[in-house]
């Protein structure tokens, strides 16, 4: 374990330790309190009181050292500043090389300074978790309320770090005014674009620094977010270099590949599906439970497939490839044999090739920490791609013919079509995946992942705690054990190996994060689902028309977190902007009722579109904050964050499609406002759980 000590104490830096907020005493506080209240020798208001006012001590000497190396660094760059005139005025071009290494000086003085900041603010969220849990009272609520909105609230400059970034603008724009002007006077203001053509490292290590504390994003970095790929919650001090394991991008490009066709293959018959029921002799209705098979059986097979990554990502995506393909010649060939039974049975046996959790696990552990984030995005967007590609595809497959005494009409060819581009897939799969290469455990400071590969990280606890370093005090919170052998081992770095357990590991917070989860996929599962019936009831819409609504509704999904990536999400708090989603998915929800009067073509667009688009928007910024307050023991094994989040959502789809298919029995008229009641419930449900755990949000 020496290692282990060691890797500990790299997380502060010495000369500061008195600074630090003091979480080994503040964890021995909690458990204390936490044994006083059951023995009922304490009453919980004393409590509160007692943690409150410690808590205020830790963070105003934080605080007030924070001020004073801001205002260090503040002194340094106005001396630099006056420096920087000097030298452009007399255009003494050979002092310029000097001048840029004392900026740079500063800005790893001024990473150092956000280094600190982050393990303050990160062991402050832990040690709060840490009495809501132990204690059983929402103390989180209640301080972070009281004292995030006070006018001379300290807690601020912990989590928004207030006049930071004045430090770092002076900083940005004194370094790549040297770097890039060279006299001329434009400024980063002018242009904000040099802040990041710098090159000088310092200024992009500065500007990650910046946005991970203050939770700003880009587009890839938010839609990458979607994903569920947990990050490394805390990274390395500044000049630590940390070895990125090799990983190889073509089985990479398949494992996104086999993302996108999947998509492509569980929407593609949404256009036409209503109509190969009734050519079947079955109501049209029935395209529920027909949209609903691959669902179904996805629940069992992202358990099964995601276990089965355990010791191979090769052959999980072989019999993928092969029950999607075999489940497609199903779905084709039940109209010739008239059975609607296979039919069913081919969108069955497409479920169980659903291998989203295996290539979600594949960039969890396949890809270096640097590239990861890039991935998530691309695995994001190659969803988004599929969702919209599969109606669109359906809408140009419009040919009525035969061929070898097989049928080739709308209904059939788009299980033609996907199995050919399966059998294709796992030819490609067959020659260029490379399966990755797998280790035993090694040191302590290495961390061999799912599949083997060499990982650098650690337990949330083990991150979070700057001072508390005694591996006694490890042992008191029941995370490490010692053997017989005088060696230890470290629970909390275990994943979780059941449903159950990976239970105990959900926070009140991420309960509500997945019951929004919930409702969102439920919402969009029913517009998508059902659209084929109502518009045909009600518009009398061809299958060409129906895929271009259903495209043209996929197609929103990447502007709209384009725009919340890069605008809307770096102005409002997560939180906000969840309850705003929530709202107009609501409304959405209410446009879309039939009322008494008419029921128009633009009101059916507009209740759709106001429903998918807010629909959209909230899985965007809930997936976002869900990744911040799960913890970090939901990042790996079978049974993860994102397997549970992929749980949740194909349970609303599976429900959202089987309730189709059972109020159509009680005609087609009652369709429409029979199955928007319960996504209008379970959407209400959740604006209430947002505001009862809003604090908790953060």
């Amino acid at each position: 374990m020496v290692e282990f000590g060691k890797k500990l104490k790299q997380w502060q830096y010495q000369e500061w330790e008195r600074y630090y907020i003091n979480y080994k005493l503040m964890k021995k506080k909690v458990r204390r309190y936490a044994q006083q209240v059951q023995e009922e020798k304490i009453d919980r208001r004393q409590v509160l009181k007692e943690m409150s006012t410690m808590l205020d001590k830790q963070i105003e000497k934080t605080v007030l050292f924070l001020l004073e190396q801001q205002g260090y660094l503040a002194s340094r760059l106005e001396g630099l500043g006056e420096e920087r005139e000097v030298v452009m005025q007399n255009n003494e071009l050979s002092q310029v090389h000097e001048l840029q290494q004392a900026y740079t000086s500063v800005g790893q003085d001024l990473l150092k300074l956000l280094h600190f900041i982050e393990i303050n603010a990160i062991g402050l969220r832990k040690i709060l978790k840490k009495f809501d849990k132990r204690i059983g009272y929402q103390f989180t609520n209640y301080y972070v309320s009281s004292r995030s909105n006070h006018p001379y609230s300290q807690l601020r400059q912990i989590f928004k770090h207030v006049g930071l970034e004045a430090v770092v603008g002076a900083l940005s724009h004194g370094l790549v005014e040297l770097q890039h002007n060279k006299g001329s006077y434009l400024s980063i203001y002018d242009q904000p674009e040099r802040m990041h053509e710098s090159k000088d490292p310092v200024i992009q290590l500065i500007k990650s620094a910046v946005e991970r504390l203050t939770h700003s994003t880009n587009f890839l970095s938010f839609i990458g977010q979607h994903a569920l790929i947990i990050q490394e919650e805390l990274p390395s001090p500044p000049g630590e270099h940390v070895e990125e394991q090799d990983y190889h991008v073509m089985s990479l490009a398949l494992n996104l590949v086999n993302t996108f066709l999947y998509m492509v293959n569980t929407y593609i018959i949404v256009p036409t599906a209503d109509d190969y029921a009734i050519s079947l002799g079955a109501s049209a209705t029935l395209c529920g439970v027909i949209v609903g098979c691959m669902p179904i059986s996805q629940l069992v097979s992202s358990v099964f497939l995601s276990a089965w990554s355990n010791t191979s990502y090769f052959r999980p995506l072989i019999f993928s490839s092969i029950a999607l393909f075999l489940g497609n010649i199903l779905y084709a060939t039940a109209y010739d044999i008239d059975s609607i039974i296979i039919l069913l049975l081919g969108r069955l046996l497409c479920g169980f090739g659903s291998a989203r959790a295996v290539n979600r696990r594949y960039i969890s552990d396949c890809v270096p920490i640097s590239k990861r984030l890039q991935s998530s995005a691309y695995f994001v967007i190659a969803s988004a791609l599929g969702m919209s590609c599969g109606p669109a595809l359906a809408g140009l497959l419009q040919i009525n013919k035969t061929f070898l005494g097989l049928t080739m009409n709308q209904s059939t060819l788009p299980g033609w079509v996907m199995s050919a581009l399966w059998i294709f897939y796992l030819l490609w799969l067959w020659i260029s995946f490379k399966e990755p290469l797998r280790k035993d455990d090694g040191a302590d400071s290495v961390r061999a992942g799912n599949n083997g590969s060499v990982q650098h990280d650690m337990d949330d606890d083990s991150l979070t705690e700057p001072l508390a370093q005694s591996l006694e005090a490890r042992e008191e919170e029941g995370i490490l054990d010692t053997n017989g052998n005088g060696g230890t081992h470290d629970i909390s770095r275990q994943p979780a190996n059941s449903f159950f357990e990976a239970y105990k590991f959900v926070s009140r917070p991420v309960k509500v994060m997945l019951l929004i989860y919930f409702m969102l996929k439920y919402a969009t599962e029913m517009v998508i689902s059902e659209s084929s019936v109502i518009t045909a009831y009600y518009f009398n819409w061809t299958t060409s028309t129906v895929a271009i609504f259903l495209a043209l509704l996929g197609l929103t999904v990447l502007p709209v977190n384009l725009i919340l990536g890069n605008y809307i999400g770096n102005i409002f708090e997560d939180r906000q902007l969840i309850i705003a989603a929530e709202i107009l998915t609501c409304l959405g929800i209410l446009i879309t009722f039939k009322y008494p009067s008419h029921y128009s073509v633009a009101q059916y667009v507009t209740g759709s579109f106001v429903t998918f688009v807010s629909a959209e928007v909230l899985e965007g910024v809930n997936l976002s904050l869900l990744s911040k307050v799960m913890s970090s023991r939901l990042a790996r094994g079978t049974y993860n964050g994102g397997l549970l989040s992929t749980e949740a959502g194909t349970l609303a789809r599976v429900l959202a499609d089987l309730s189709i298919t059972f109020v159509g029995y009680l005609g087609t008229k009652h369709l429409l406002d029979l199955t928007l009641l319960p996504s209008l419930f379970i959407g209400i449900l959740s604006i209430a759980a947002t505001y009862y755990t809003y604090n908790l949000l953060y």
